[in-house]
């Protein structure tokens, strides 16, 4: 998030990853939706996924209705670039029950599934750590895919928050209908800062296991490689996310992806 976004695709060009993740907050800047477009077409780096906020300013229960328009202007922007996906994070309940606050992320989404039909672009909605109670409500694999059925959009499975959780291969096989994207990263025991996510293989994930049976369950899309925090500020984001990326490939080819 520190460099341009035509340093980012271009970086991921020199490592020879063919997909990456832009984000809204960045593209919105100026200048950046264009650089994008330029780098994408001329390093052939394709625009694998579209990360946006939802309804974090203020939360679900306070949106005036800038959730929606802002989702709209980002499904415009994953249609320019060719992102097949976007994902979110829902914005927080405010003083909102659970239950409630899933009907006003679907009432809030309702107005973009059909724009983003038009534009085949899927919505996904992840699951995030509880730590990000102020920003996004599903938190476990299941009410992740609870929330998507109530939304009537898609699930990205984000490894990190669920990895500990009881019957996660059941609770995979629950969500892989409705799957689009899987994100990938590691986590070191006793870490207590968040977020503070680890290279692939730094930590204590069974990665090899999780995402043989994520294969095994018919998954057959694309592996996000999302890492933030101190561990990687410390070895740098490049040479993290270079690690990162040799050590997925790898996993992936022994899996037989």
């Amino acid at each position: 998030m520190a460099e341009p976004t035509a340093a980012f695709v271009a970086f991921c060009r020199d490592i020879e990853v063919g997909h990456c993740t832009l984000v809204t907050p960045k593209l919105g800047q100026p200048g950046e939706l264009e650089a994008a477009r330029s780098a994408l077409a001329e390093t052939g780096v394709k625009a694998g996924c579209i990360n946006h906020p939802f309804a974090m300013r203020p939360d679900l229960e306070r949106d005036s209705g800038d959730a929606t328009a802002g989702l709209l202007q980002a499904i415009d922007m994953a249609a320019d670039l060719g992102a097949p996906s976007i994902y979110l994070v829902t914005g927080g309940r405010g003083g909102l029950s659970w239950e409630a606050a899933a009907a006003r992320f679907a009432d809030l989404i309702a107005p973009c599934r059909e724009a983003a039909q038009k534009k085949g672009v899927a919505l996904l909605v992840e699951n995030a750590s509880a730590l990000n109670v102020d920003i996004h409500i599903a938190h476990t694999l299941p009410d992740t895919t609870r929330l998507a059925r109530v939304a009537g959009i898609g699930v990205c499975i984000d490894i990190q928050p669920c990895w500990m959780e009881a019957g996660l291969r059941e609770n995979i096989a629950a969500a892989m209908p409705l799957t689009g994207l899987v994100q990938v990263s590691d986590y070191v025991l006793g870490d207590r800062t968040a977020p503070n996510r680890a290279v692939p293989g730094d930590g204590a994930v069974p990665l090899e296991r999780i995402i043989g049976d994520i294969l095994e369950l018919g998954y057959g899309g694309l592996f996000d490689l999302e890492l933030v925090g101190p561990r990687i500020e410390e070895e740098g984001a490049r040479a993290a996310s270079e690690r990162a990326a040799d050590y997925l490939s790898n996993l992936l080819t022994k899996l037989g992806a």
